[in-house]
């Protein structure tokens, strides 16, 4: 086997380990949000006032999907899109107040788990874990193709 088909299959086992496709995530406890709604919530809030296409962009989504999911977070009374004052052919996002409410219970709950996933590490191998993942975040944004 290649050292890049055992890199790949690497990072397939700890997508699936980790939960990154796992919807029960956010199901158990936030009301039926799915894993991309999380990951819209977390960017609004990290980003306060931002236009749909910056989230969009940020999340690498195209602005069809992401809209959707947008007019889905409006239903759910989580976000609210407001007209940009200057141009009103964008929009700016918010969490009402029930959004930030999942948003925390999301919040809690990943840090829970990955609270769990690091028990099991000394905090030497939390600190080479940390260090890599974040240079891989940086090697990832250098091939240009990844989203911000």
């Amino acid at each position: 086997m290649s050292k890049e088909a055992t890199i790949r299959g690497l990072l397939q086992i700890f997508v699936r380990r980790f939960g990154i496709l796992d919807a029960s995530i956010t199901n158990v406890c936030c009301e039926n949000i799915s894993i991309a709604q999380s990951h819209i919530l977390y960017e609004i809030e990290r980003q306060p006032n931002s236009s749909m296409q910056q989230i969009a962009e940020v999340l690498g989504t195209d602005i069809t999907t992401f809209s959707r999911q947008i007019k889905s977070l409006e239903r759910k009374s989580l976000i609210e899109k407001n007209p940009d004052r200057e141009d009103r052919r964008f929009h700016r996002l918010s969490l009402t107040s029930e959004g930030k409410r999942i948003k925390k219970q999301i919040d809690h709950k990943m840090h829970d788990y990955i609270n769990q996933v690091f028990s099991h590490m000394s905090e030497f191998e939390r600190e080479i874990v940390v260090q890599s993942i974040k240079l891989l975040n940086d090697a990832l944004l250098k091939t240009g193709k990844a989203p911000k």
